[in-house]
């Protein structure tokens, strides 16, 4: 039976080329198998509800050469020459751990600033930190961060063609983390417009261009993973976070949208490496456009201000004052002479709607105030314990930029000054209402509490366990403790809160 059997081979090679020819077709797709599939991915999208079928959405990976190669031209390479009456290994920025090493998971985007440094004695030194910066105008007008031109005695603005310039600075914001400076007698310059940080959409494609660890005009891209957020910098937080790799040396560069359009500046980082781990964190341009000119007219920020102390909503006063939802602001205080008293709010109040347009969180009250001009009046809707529905007319007065001072005392048991939160203070040092403890006011050198690593504008909370309420409770617990025995101190510094002991002093 030699026939059917050449038969049978013969099958079974067909066969075995239709198998090896499924495999390639699934591995290098032809141009009109891809043509197909484009064609049925359309018809499944059409067949979807208009609720459902996505929108302006790119079926490839957007062209980010040509955003590189024409915008990186606007960005350049911000260092300064400060000097220091403090060693670098003295360094009094806030969130320092338990055993002296800073904790603040924001700190590693600071660190690099505090690297380059000559070595001088401690007490003369000058510190050089490289920041990045943003073109705004042919009349030389840089955007970047407060952080990166801080204490600076000289700034150096370094562009893409490497010429150098010498800037001067116009105006800064602390609040927001935002600064103006300006070069003279430079040849022309390539700015990137402003766009609208607002229009943001959560998903959408973006790109930073900075100076990260000091390498020139990098450029990384990524996407927006969430707006609003607020990472415990200050009362103003709304910030856009994104995975695009940020990191040192990015601070004060753009996060730029796909239509060539700066949308935020970068300015911080989550990371407990000191790199990039995919949460970064830009101010919204909007922001920056809002302060632009009043940076550039008076060198500072004015803003609104009511008078009033807030607390956030929670679910039982919700129902106490019958609200469907835990939303607005609750008034702790009404400070006194202030416009919020002299339009007849109340402690206890509830704030839903700030001129007609509500608001889910306390902490966007203070912003909405803050970017409204002196001496407009607004419309505040307020809910009371009676559950009555009311509107408030309120004018706008100027928020008072007071350094804040602390009481000086003679130091008390184990070198430390204590004195009370007051509503001044709490404002101020952008405490809530609901913290309970004692500020520390002075800490004297080469006492127990220094050797600990207590510093000045802590708060403390509790000591032994005990909880610390005032100045009368925190005095009272002392007198408990033994001579010879060791105190536990439970501290709060900035978001962190933890354990200090203090050895025994006798």
């Amino acid at each position: 039976m030699i026939v059917p059997s050449l038969l049978l081979a013969r099958l079974a090679q067909r066969f075995v080329s239709a198998g090896l020819f499924a495999i390639l077709a699934l591995l290098f797709p032809t141009p009109t198998l891809l043509a197909q599939d484009s064609e049925n991915e359309r018809r499944k999208n059409e067949s979807l509800p208009a609720s459902a079928a996505m929108t302006n959405v790119p079926r490839t990976l957007p062209d980010f050469i040509n955003l590189a190669e024409h915008l990186s031209a606007a960005v350049v390479n911000i260092s300064i020459v400060s000097s220091s009456s403090q060693s670098p290994a003295s360094d009094s920025r806030p969130f320092r751990g338990p055993s002296g090493r800073q904790s603040d998971p924001f700190r590693e985007f600071w660190e690099p600033f505090d690297r380059f440094f000559s070595p001088f004695p401690p007490h003369s030194f000058q510190q050089k930190s490289l920041g990045s910066g943003v073109i705004l105008d042919q009349q030389g007008y840089i955007l970047t961060n407060n952080h990166v031109i801080e204490n600076a005695e000289e700034i150096w603005v370094t562009l893409t063609n490497e010429k150098e310039y010498r800037g001067s600075l116009v105006g800064a914001d602390a609040k927001t983390d935002l600064a103006l400076i300006k070069i003279e007698g430079r040849d022309s310059l390539i700015a990137i417009p402003l766009g609208d940080s607002d229009e943001l959409r959560v998903g959408e494609w973006v790109l930073a261009i900075g100076n990260p660890f000091g390498l020139d005009h990098t450029v990384t891209a990524g996407i927006v993973s969430a707006k609003g957020r607020n990472i415990g910098h200050g009362s103003y937080d709304q910030f856009i976070q994104t995975d695009a790799s940020i990191n040192p040396g990015n601070s004060g560069g753009p996060l730029i949208n796909l239509r060539g359009e700066v949308v935020g500046i970068n300015t911080a980082i989550y990371s407990r490496t000191g790199g990039n781990v995919g949460i970064g964190f830009a101010i919204p341009v909007n922001v920056a456009k809002e302060l632009v000119p009043q940076l550039k007219e008076k060198g500072k920020v004015q803003r609104g201000w009511i008078g009033v102390m807030i607390q956030k909503v929670t679910p039982e006063i919700a129902v106490a004052v019958g609200l469907p939802d835990a939303k607005g602001a609750r008034v702790a205080e009404v400070v006194k002479g202030g416009p919020a008293q002299e339009a007849g709010l109340q402690a206890g109040d509830v704030i839903v709607s700030f001129n007609g347009r509500g608001f889910g969180d306390s902490g966007e009250l203070p912003f909405l105030v803050a970017r409204t001009p002196v001496g407009e009046t607004v419309t505040l809707e307020v809910v009371r314990e009676n559950k009555r529905r009311q509107t408030v007319k309120v004018r706008i007065a100027e928020l008072k930029e007071e350094p804040v001072t602390l009481a000086a005392r003679e130091p008390e048991r184990f070198g430390l000054s204590v004195q009370e939160l007051s509503p001044s203070l709490r404002g101020d040092l952008d405490m809530g209402n609901d913290l309970n403890g004692v500020l520390v006011s002075a800490v004297e050198q080469g006492s127990v509490a220094e050797e600990a690593g207590v510093q000045q504008k802590d708060v403390i909370l509790e000591v032994n366990r005990w909880k610390i309420r005032d100045v009368a409770s925190y005095r009272a617990a002392l007198q408990k403790i033994a001579k010879g025995k060791n105190v536990l101190l439970l501290i709060q510094r900035g978001e962190n809160t933890f354990f200090l002991t203090l050895k025994a002093a006798g």
